[in-house]
């Protein structure tokens, strides 16, 4: 009896393995894609030890005790959009100086962002210059 041994091989290729490696790498690309957000407010920051180069045409300032100021004049938070948008008709490059007391909420400082953000102002967060130890 005379048995024939095969030794046929598959042309074909399993591609079960690619699958698995293209399936993980679009699960990465949709996670990490969902991670990164573009800027929403234009901010500039400054280093506080330099110049920038930006003017503001104006500021506004939050107290310690939540009261704003848009250049020395006291103001509520709902005709703060209205004043800023009379000061800033006209204006090429309209900036606004941020000055804020560090023990304010950080929900306060986001709603002039908004109102920046809304009306497409630059502003920019003023900062106090850092000492230099001798």
């Amino acid at each position: 009896m005379a048995l024939r041994h095969r030794s046929k091989s598959d042309p074909g290729l399993n591609m079960s393995s690619m699958t698995d490696i293209v399936f993980l790498l679009l699960l990465f690309f949709m996670i990490s894609s969902t991670l990164v957000h573009p800027n929403a407010l234009r901010l500039l920051l400054p280093q506080s030890n330099s110049q920038i180069s930006d003017k503001p045409v104006t500021s506004v300032s939050i107290t310690a005790d939540r009261n704003f100021y848009l250049e020395t004049v006291p103001v509520s938070i709902g005709q703060l959009e209205y004043l800023l948008q009379q000061k800033m008709k006209g204006e090429n490059d309209p900036t606004i100086a941020l000055h804020v007391d560090r023990s304010v909420p950080m929900e306060d400082v986001v709603k002039v962002m908004n109102i920046a953000k809304d009306n497409g102002y630059k502003l920019v967060l003023a900062t106090q210059p850092i000492k230099k130890e001798q």
